[in-house]
């Protein structure tokens, strides 16, 4: 009888979730001709106000990596620095004033890996950005490097994954003592979202064919609801192919031969998006190359996915490329196409050189030497 009562005021409760995150996802779902696109002014010294939250471990020397590149190239950036190290406000941690204060106003920032308790302490501060800003797709784009050996030299894809729901909602509770529960929330306007900024990214970027990676089969329900709106979204772009494809024949497909999905972008759920991404970071060489950018309406936050490395902190170790080409990202996404470009091709000649890189890559240089090298290159 408790144990029932108890489910029954979950559900009460998810219910009532439900309702609010529906009214939410629909007071921020209005489509504009490219979904979160940038659109903020250069202030007075012409330049754009970008917040840089340099993170935790390893975090603030990369981000001084960062800072030392683009001063090279002269980007049009004046960063503002933020510290997101929660608060306690009203009995909860939060994150504090300032911080979202900055990212609400300058509407682009650029994140060093933040550090999260596992199993207790507060909750994930990448999580509570995401879902302050509703940031509500995330892109993590996985290339392979020239020059730097890695099992395969194919690899070319996008996935875009729904960043704000599924099992990452965070709606839990114990049932009985030894058995716990956790909700997958899908909502069909999160799923519509994301699924046209993934159409929209396909056209942009010319890729040819978008991809829906899901669970339909076991899950018909909530991965049910995330495919239909996919097809349906996909009748607004009938210059762009649709296809689907479930999880596990993905992530098959991905290792035998990455280069079937070289024209596509997979779209999914926010757990598979989560898992895949990384698997296809592994086949370039891993989270220290790869990019990450959360996309939202009225913010958008470029990260480092990587952990913080506590065990080299402040030993001038660290490599600095996850976050610099994560930065790339970010200017293209602000249309600086030029100076994007630039310090990509520099930093993928030092990488593919070889003699300065830092020793994940299987080099012996400082996180300096990396630095400078890039700097050279522009």
């Amino acid at each position: 009888m408790f144990a029932l009562q108890r489910s029954t005021a979950a559900l009460q409760g998810l219910k009532t979730l439900s309702a609010k995150t529906a009214i939410r996802s629909m007071a921020s779902s209005a489509p504009s001709t490219m979904p979160g696109a940038f659109n903020a002014k250069k202030n007075a010294n012409g330049n754009y106000v970008v917040t840089l939250i340099p993170g935790d471990g390893i975090g603030p020397e990369i981000s001084e990596s960062v800072v030392k590149i683009y001063k090279a190239a002269g980007v049009p950036i004046e960063w503002e620095p933020v510290s997101v190290t929660p608060i306690i406000k009203n009995g909860k941690t939060a994150i504090p004033d300032e911080a979202l204060h900055s990212i609400k106003k300058n509407t682009v920032a650029l994140k060093g890996p933040l550090a999260t308790p596992i199993g207790k302490g507060h909750v994930s501060l990448n999580l509570t950005l995401r879902r302050t800003f509703n940031l509500y797709a995330n892109v993590r784009p996985c290339k392979s490097v020239v020059g730097f050996k890695t099992p395969y030299d194919n690899v070319d894809t996008v996935l875009i994954r729904e960043n704000t729901e599924g099992e990452y909602s965070g709606i839990e509770h114990e049932v009985v003592d030894g058995v716990v529960q956790s909700i997958k929330l899908i909502t069909k306007d999160a799923s519509d979202r994301c699924a046209r900024y993934a159409f929209h990214y396909a056209k942009d970027t010319g890729r040819n064919r978008v991809t829906a990676v899901h669970k339909a089969n076991i899950m018909k329900l909530s991965d049910g609801l995330f495919l239909s709106s996919c097809q349906e979204v996909a009748r607004e772009f009938p210059e762009v192919k649709f296809d689907d494809l479930l999880l596990d024949r993905a992530c098959l497909q991905i290792v035998q031969d990455p280069s079937v999905f070289a024209d596509t972008v997979m779209v999914m759920p926010n757990l598979y998006g989560d898992i895949l991404s990384d698997m296809s970071a592994g086949l370039i060489g891993g989270l220290g190359l790869t990019p990450s950018g959360n996309i939202g309406r009225d913010a958008s936050i470029f990260e480092a996915v990587h952990g913080t490395a506590p065990d080299i902190a402040g030993q001038d170790k660290a490599n600095p490329s996850a976050l610099l080409f994560s930065s790339v990202q970010m200017l293209r996404h602000m249309s600086l196409n030029s100076f994007a470009d630039q310090i990509e091709r520099a930093t993928l000649k030092v990488i593919a050189d070889g003699k300065h890189i830092t020793g994940d890559l299987g080099g012996k240089s400082t996180n300096t030497q990396f630095t400078d090298a890039i700097i050279r290159e522009l």
